[in-house]
């Protein structure tokens, strides 16, 4: 499984993202568009961003590759060119329930920004959506823990499977 984050704002998401792929062995995150980048070159702006993402990361930044890409089409575009099947985790009407989804062994999740989610150019991409059920109150869960809860899924059915 790899990760592309698609316009994450927040670098304590970023990290804590980073920090759940170390755990669960993903295989590279690619950071596109606006979303924070580790280290410590660039503008204050992007020197605070790297180290607000390590705090949270605590040094999965620096295990778990990854890649910049300026536009999320090009590296979706490049990543079903390399076999993988591109999944966005999103609410959607087309969304399919994520315990019903048959998880392939050569995965892309794709998860977006916090508060508008992922753009309809973005989703007509990806081969499928999931979802997450909701019980409560609440529309959604914060992007980093809705990162956690469907990348568990995924990796305890792959492991299943």
């Amino acid at each position: 499984m790899v990760v592309v984050l698609y316009n994450v704002r927040s670098a304590h998401n970023v990290g804590s993202i980073f920090r759940t792929a170390d755990a669960l062995g993903v295989e590279k995150i690619f950071l596109c568009g606006i979303t924070p980048k580790p280290g410590k070159a660039g503008p204050l702006a992007s020197l605070r961003a790297g180290k607000d993402l390590a705090k949270t990361a605590l040094g999965a930044e620096r295990t778990v590759p990854w890649e910049y890409a300026k536009r999320t089409s090009d590296c979706l575009k490049r990543l079903k060119k390399q076999g993988f099947r591109v999944v966005a985790l999103e609410q959607n009407k087309r969304a399919v329930d994520i315990r019903m989804f048959k998880t392939p062994s050569t995965l892309a999740l794709v998860v977006g920004a916090e508060i508008t989610g992922i753009s309809k150019q973005i989703l007509a991409q990806c081969d499928t959506i999931v979802q997450i059920p909701m019980f409560g109150k609440k529309e959604s869960l914060n992007v980093s823990v809705a990162f956690g809860v469907a990348g568990y899924w995924i990796k305890l059915k792959q492991d299943k499977d």
